[in-house]
């Protein structure tokens, strides 16, 4: 395949990797000749992935964001077989829904563990790297992406921990955009819509289908594979101006009125 997006022989680090968006995430920068390091706390669904891709370009570290010791170890591991570290996408999350006012502390922490605290830590980790590259004099300069969620720019009913993780991640994306654009390191993220994933079938009963179809100007939700090349132009050379900006890639419902 033509690599169009430029991404022959680049490290990438996916998080939240083994389904879902994240595994069709590592596949089209496998396809393009990305080497991926793919992330998931799932041991089981890790393997699974690693089986069915067959890749000689494609690592896989079973780890939790959530734990900054395991996010360290990831990168080192991912240096140490690639030799090289060019980006993150930063798409590990997690859902656990409940109505403000019933959402016990428990439920709370779980999500702004993984969906913030983690992507700070994997954020952290992999910018340390891509700093030392620079001052190394290394030209090619390094690309993250953070994945958000709409949740994070319209707010949501039942996953106010969600939501709020989200935001932060919005905040997260322009703060590390300010500090290390002299470093020439982009930072952008992603705003998601609801996507056909094992993850949000768990959200997605007639009722909230209904009501939120009615919402997106599209008319449907997105599958896996549509949300990748939007993503992955961040971590290209195409975007090479382009630091600290979201972009909606939702069927139109962050318009929606």
């Amino acid at each position: 395949m033509t690599d169009a997006f430029g991404l022959e022989g680049r490290t990438i680090i996916v998080t939240g990797g083994a389904q879902g968006v994240g595994r069709a995430l590592a596949e089209f920068g496998l396809a393009r000749g990305a080497n991926i390091a793919l992330v998931d706390i799932n041991a089981e669904a890790l393997e699974q992935a690693r089986d069915e891709i067959d890749s000689p370009n494609l690592a896989c570290f079973a780890s939790n964001v959530a734990v900054e010791s395991e996010v360290d170890e990831l990168v080192a591991g991912t240096i140490d077989r690639f030799g090289d570290l060019d980006g993150l996408i930063n798409n590990a999350g997690v859902i656990r829904a409940a109505l403000a006012h019933e959402m016990s502390l428990e439920t709370w922490q779980k999500v702004i563990d993984v969906n913030l605290t983690g992507a700070f830590l994997c954020l952290r980790a992999v910018g340390r790297a891509l700093i030392e590259k620079a001052q190394r004099g290394v030209q090619s300069p390094g690309r993250i992406v953070n994945i958000s969620s709409d949740a994070g720019r319209r707010g949501t009913i039942g996953q106010i921990n969600y939501g709020a993780a989200k935001s932060g991640v919005l905040g997260l994306t322009m703060s590390a955009a300010r500090e290390w654009a002299r470093h020439g390191i982009t930072v952008n993220s992603i705003c998601y819509g609801v996507v056909e994933t094992p993850m949000t079938e768990t959200i997605r009963n007639e009722r909230f289908r209904e009501r939120y179809l009615a919402q997106i100007p599209l008319g449907r939700f997105a599958d896996p594979d549509e949300v990748s090349p939007a993503t992955w132009f961040f971590l290209t050379d195409a975007a090479s101006y382009v630091t600290g900006q979201h972009l909606s890639v939702d069927g139109g419902f962050h318009i929606a009125t």
